[in-house]
């Protein structure tokens, strides 16, 4: 029902052009001038509207590509290839750091499902502490939007592989899911204080033993049972029963040890009962001496484990680190490490978190940690670190610690190049030049493209020109490559590298920003735009939508540029527009210019209209629009929530959703936001609880509506499918607006569908039509479809093209209902609108092979294979390459499907038939020789 998939977490990665002649001392008089204009909301020429942009516009002068940060294989099929096999054949103390190298090789790809998939997979095979503990939190971090506001960053959130206590266990449990977690949130009174005194200890039996030995502590005695203390260890045993004096003498004087009567008293209590958990935590930390000190291992043991369940915050963390580091006991500095991280972001902005990360003495008195754990820390420390968008000398010394834990050839191209990205971005040119240099030496092809970057800033434009085409000439050819060498061209040339780019790669941004700001500067206004919008129209990021907004206010069109700028602020809040460079209330001044004081009902009606048009991003503006008119209306983040899910940003949903929740005012309100996002992070059970909790309070449409999503995510027989009816019939039923009953009613037409009553979906469809629900188009067109109506599904499905501003999904539907050449044209605008469906591909790809024209179908398949390679557009090539006799292909298009989901039946069974066949030729050959 809701498109959950998500391709990327958008980032704020900015690129903000200016022309040369701005300068600061200009921005007040522009200001005086900005405001000026503003006094006049009819105006509308153009050159007025310049003055809101009194630093200039992009220029193509200005404009470049961003650096990737990550690792980029040069054949990423035969890398994922070659990681299964690794995988498969690894020890258990390999496989986890082999599933992190895997998401490092996955990152280029954008796919949050999947990498969250790797660091699973990496956190269930991690068998030491402080591994399990960076990996427990590196996973909470990935999905930090989910949180809900209160949280505490050391709570259990309910998720076996994040929770806190689970992470501090060694051993590795490959069994732990990414499901409910057991642990308790709640500690028995007795044993969580850290103010319980001795005496509560009297509780508990074996205290009743007589003593025979005392400990004298200045003039305090701590008096002992001989046996109970030698069996602590052997130096106690030694002492005691060995030809020591002490073995003679009922007193032994304990004054000059460092350990107070306290502690004596404690360590009597350990070795009758072997509980440490009834002391203070400062009696534990003199044990804990004490332990080190006589070899008392087991005690040794509890008294960290005390310690470390006791570091619950920032500030025992940094009380307790040092004495962890000073005492090397691991579990402790685990737990202070843990904290820290769980507090990422935040705690990277901290000087002394920092100040403990970068330096030199601790990074010595670290290394008995092991580089393999070093290196994931300061991994993970880096990757914030660049995500939050440091440049920092800290930031440098957190990528200096990262080269130098890392072991294998990965880790150091990985690290090396991040430096030099890092550097690059601090416009120290020759140190990153330096970086990237060594990154490639290692094998990193694409630190190359650092290494040119770096040449042309510093003015050799033909060196770096030089260098991109000995690798094009010397490589499969990339996008990224052909744009790289673009920077470095001119004229026609730079056009064409620009135009291979995009043909190689239609996912790579640059060259559609570039070509829309060239067309802009030629005058050809209508052009530009077309540009602009082929990118936004199927690879929506707040950098584009930002730079349509440029246009928009540069041609005078101040409603449209208001319109992106408020998508923008729905995708990203914080998103400094422009550059920083305009004033703070540019959305409201704008406002008052492109429309009159609108009313809420003016604003559903805007709202109702750009619904019905398909035309999410003016939904999105109006829904903020309305949140700014009036920010208590609540339910209006929950309908920004969906339209973002519809637009693949997952991150800017769960954020609207948190707050939703947050600003809940009824309980039942709260409880369905709640199951939102539970239902969000695929929990179907917590979900319906949730849904019932609600309608258990108020019976309301939003209630029964996510109970009816729960329950049609559940296996149901025909029988229990009947109940989503019922539950979505319950819902209608509710006061609701138009908007949320048409999806009802589409969502009612889908079940019908499932269950064979095709009149019943029919009328559903139709009835969402008439509430303006263009989306029931489809659903009616499948209808018509399985009545063996083509002719009027296909007449269905071209009525949404016409009515919805993004069609692409529209026009690959449509084909399923026309004939074969009329469908190629629809699946050839489907690509034309939207690149990153493989659909179209596989579907052309499957016509080719029937017409017998074998290397044209892998072709077009390597085609989307090149800048997405999905599960089943592998698995449909190396079923073409078997079918062909490619064995070794087949192969390794199955491994590298099968390292992107290892337990795709289908692939599986191909993998397994390719292989046998494969072995039974090599046979047959060796049989002959």
């Amino acid at each position: 029902m809701r498109n959950l998939k998500l391709f990327e977490r958008f980032k704020s990665t900015q690129v903000h052009a200016f022309t040369t002649q701005d300068s600061p001392s200009t921005s007040s008089n522009d200001s005086l001038r900005m405001l000026k204009f503003l006094g006049h909301p009819k105006s509308s020429s153009k050159s007025k509207s310049r003055s809101l942009l009194p630093h200039g516009f992009p220029t193509t002068d200005l404009l470049e590509p961003l650096l990737e940060s990550y690792l980029k294989p040069i054949d990423l099929v035969e890398s994922l290839s070659n990681l299964y096999r690794r995988i498969e054949s690894s020890s258990q103390s390999e496989t986890s750091m082999l599933y992190l190298e895997q998401y490092a090789v996955l990152r280029s790809l954008g796919d949050a499902k999947l990498l969250r998939r790797c660091l699973l997979n990496a956190r269930r095979h991690a068998i030491d502490v402080p591994c399990k503990v960076v990996l427990s939190a590196w996973l909470r971090f990935f999905r930090r939007e989910y949180e809900l506001v209160g949280v505490e960053s050391m709570d259990c959130n309910g998720l076996a592989t994040e929770c806190p206590k689970t992470s501090l266990t060694h051993g590795c449990d490959l069994n732990v899911d990414d499901e409910g977690c057991e642990c308790s949130t709640v500690c028995e009174d007795d044993f969580c204080s850290d103010d319980i005194k001795i005496s509560r200890a009297d509780e508990f039996s074996g205290l009743d033993e007589v003593s025979d030995i005392s400990f004298c502590v200045g003039s305090e005695k701590a008096k002992c049972v001989r046996s109970r203390i030698a069996a602590l260890s052997r130096p106690f045993e030694a002492m005691l029963y060995g030809s020591f004096v002490e073995s003679r003498t009922s007193e032994i004087d304990f004054s000059e040890n460092g350990i107070s009567i306290e502690a004596m008293v404690a360590l009597n209590i350990y070795s009758r009962i072997k509980r440490v958990d009834l002391f203070r935590v400062e009696t534990v930390f003199e044990l804990l001496q004490l332990a080190s000190k006589f070899c008392c291992d087991d005690l040794k043991s509890e008294c960290e484990a005390r310690l470390a369940a006791s570091v619950t915050n920032l500030d025992k963390a940094l009380t307790f680190v040092e004495y962890a580091l000073e005492e090397r006991t691991t579990l402790l500095l685990s737990a202070c490490l843990q904290v820290f991280l769980r507090e990422l972001p935040q705690s990277l902005h901290n000087p002394k978190v920092m100040r403990f990360f970068c330096s030199s003495e601790v990074k010595e008195q670290l290394a008995y940690l092991g580089s393999e754990c070093l290196f994931l820390l300061y991994y993970f420390l880096s990757q914030v670190g660049m995500e939050e968008k440091l440049t920092t000398e800290p930031m440098l010394i957190l990528l200096e610690r990262n080269r130098e834990f890392a072991r294998t050839n990965w880790q150091k191209a990985l690290s090396l190049h991040q430096m030099g990205c890092v550097l690059f971005e601090r416009k120290d040119y020759k140190a990153a030049q330096f970086h990237f240099r060594l990154a490639s030496s290692l094998g990193h092809v694409y630190s190359l493209a650092g290494v040119s970057r770096t040449e042309y800033k510093q003015g050799k434009r033909y060196s770096a020109y030089k260098l991109m085409n000995f690798l094009i000439s010397n490589h499969k050819p990339h996008g990224w490559m052909y744009q790289e060498r673009s920077l470095y061209n001119v004229g026609v040339e730079k056009l064409k590298d620009l135009a291979t780019a995009t043909e190689l790669d239609p996912t790579l941004t640059f060259p559609y920003k570039y070509r829309a700001v060239m067309k802009f500067e030629q005058k050809q206004i209508k052009e530009a735009f077309e540009e602009i919008d082929r990118l936004v129209q199927f690879k929506l990021s707040p950098e584009c939508l930002e730079l349509r907004a440029w246009l928009f206010l540069a041609t005078g069109d101040r409603e449209r540029c208001l319109r992106d700028l408020r998508a923008v602020l729905s995708l990203e809040p914080n998103y400094v527009v422009f550059g920083g460079k305009m004033r703070d209330d540019l959305v409201e001044a704008l406002t008052a210019q492109c429309f009159e004081v609108e009313s809420e009902a003016d604003c559903w009606v805007r709202l109702f209209d750009r619904w019905s048009a398909v035309d999410d991003i003016g939904s999105l503006a109006v829904v903020h629009q309305m949140l700014q008119n009036d920010p208590s209306k609540n339910f209006l983040r929950f309908r920004q929530s969906l339209l973002l899910l519809r637009l693949n940003c997952q991150g800017a949903a769960m954020r609207c959703l948190r707050m939703a929740w947050n600003l809940a005012t009824s309980e039942a309100e709260r409880l369905v936001y709640e199951g939102w996002l539970l239902y969000d992070m695929g929990y179907v059970e917590e979900t319906l609880t949730k849904a019932e909790e609600a309608i258990s309070i108020q019976r309301s449409f939003e209630a029964f509506f996510l109970k009816a999503y729960a329950l049609a995510d559940k296996n149901l027989d025909a029988d229990e499918v009947s109940c989503v009816v019922q539950v979505l019939e319950e819902a209608l039923k509710c006061p609701s607006d138009g908007l949320r009953k048409g999806q009802a009613l589409n969502n009612l037409g889908s079940i019908y569908i499932d269950l064979g009553m095709l009149d019943q979906a029919e009328t559903a469809y139709k009835n969402a039509i008439e509430i303006k629900h263009t989306r029931a188009h489809q659903g009616l067109a499948r209808v018509y479809f399985l009545k063996n109506q083509r002719k009027e599904a296909c007449e269905e499905m071209t009525k949404l093209i016409e009515k919805a501003c993004s069609k692409a999904a529209a026009y690959e539907k449509r084909s399923e209902y026309c004939e074969r050449e009329k469908a190629k044209e629809d699946l050839d605008m489907a690509t034309t609108l939207d690149p990153l469906r493989t659909y179209p591909y596989r579907y052309r790809a499957a016509v080719l092979m029937d017409d017998q024209r074998e290397t044209e179908a892998v072709e077009e398949l390597s085609k989307a294979i090149a800048f997405r390679p999905e599960l089943q557009t592998l698995h449909l090539r190396a079923a073409f390459h078997e079918a062909t006799g490619n064995l070794s292909l087949a192969t390794q298009d199955c491994e590298a499907a099968l390292c992107l989901d290892p337990n795709h039946t289908e692939t599986l069974h191909l993998y397994s038939r390719s292989k046998d066949q494969a072995s039974s030729i090599d046979n047959t050959i060796f049989g002959l020789d």
